[in-house]
């Protein structure tokens, strides 16, 4: 008699760690409680790790920051130089720009986190958009930032003391560091318009026909905000904020666009 000698199941690949967090495999309760967590954690160990390393270049760092000021100051023929008025404000600042610098660094990794948590609920076609989600999302915020502190900040603070130049200037640390700060987070979440645009096109809630036929609305909108973002009335200024804004909503329009035309093509596929 016969023996019929069975072949054995192929082993199962390892599966890719990457693939894994991405599979969106049902959790309990409990179980997003705790990848809550551990994504939280990471994210505060990255701006911890970014945090000490802006702290030991945290003389340089000021000093890059405050130079449109100095700059304007020494234009008018200023003393450039910021006032301490308490012994511990210098301290305190070089902590808030280390922490203010540590999350700069560590943000790409953070939206990393934030993805890899809401990617369970997503399906395998949207979760595709994570590398571009990320890298434009922390891109369009350092570009943004910059901006405003190589195009906008030297514009502004130049119309400022240019403005009161019949008065001798004492800025004090905290003053510029508020100051600085809310130019340049501002312009940098502005500068996310396209990233917003783009997750509300993957999702259908706009199209591209919606954002052409409402664009005089968009571009008077965004004057508006540029007027709020820079703290003075020179319209020089507030020119030179807006004209991007303008140009960050066509970019928009492009990004939604090429949204709406890889579903296309993929319901055309899936149809084939």
């Amino acid at each position: 008699m016969g023996t019929t000698i069975q072949n054995p199941p192929p082993k199962t690949p390892e599966p890719d760690p990457e693939e894994l967090e991405l599979s969106g495999k049902q959790m309990s309760f409990l179980e997003h409680l705790e990848e809550l967590r551990v994504r939280l954690l990471r994210s505060i160990y990255s701006i911890v790790i970014g945090s000490v390393v802006c702290f030991i270049f945290h003389s340089q760092i000021f000093d890059y920051l405050d130079k449109p000021l100095r700059d304007a100051l020494v234009a008018a023929g200023q003393d450039a130089h910021l006032v301490a008025t308490n012994p511990v404000d210098p301290f305190n600042l070089f902590i808030k720009i280390s922490i203010l610098g540590g999350l700069f660094i560590a943000s790409p990794y953070i939206l990393f986190q934030l993805w890899l948590f809401v990617a369970p609920g997503l399906y395998r076609n949207e979760k595709k958009y994570i590398w571009p989600f990320v890298l434009l999302t922390s891109g369009l915020f350092m570009t943004g930032g910059f901006f405003a502190y190589s195009v906008a900040m030297p514009k502004v603070f130049k119309f400022l003391v240019e403005f009161g130049g019949q008065f001798r200037w004492m800025v004090t640390i905290n003053e510029y560091w508020d100051l600085a700060m809310s130019i340049i987070v501002a312009v940098g979440l502005v500068f996310e318009l396209p990233v917003v645009i783009m997750l509300l096109s993957i999702f259908g809630i706009v199209t591209p026909k919606f954002l052409l036929r409402h664009y005089r609305i968009a571009v008077l909108l965004t004057a508006v905000v540029a007027a709020a973002i820079v703290p003075s009335n020179d319209m020089a200024s507030i020119f030179v904020v807006w004209i991007p804004l303008v140009g960050l909503y066509f970019l928009s329009i492009g990004l939604s666009w090429l949204v709406y035309w890889k579903k296309n093509r993929n319901k055309r596929n899936a149809e084939a």
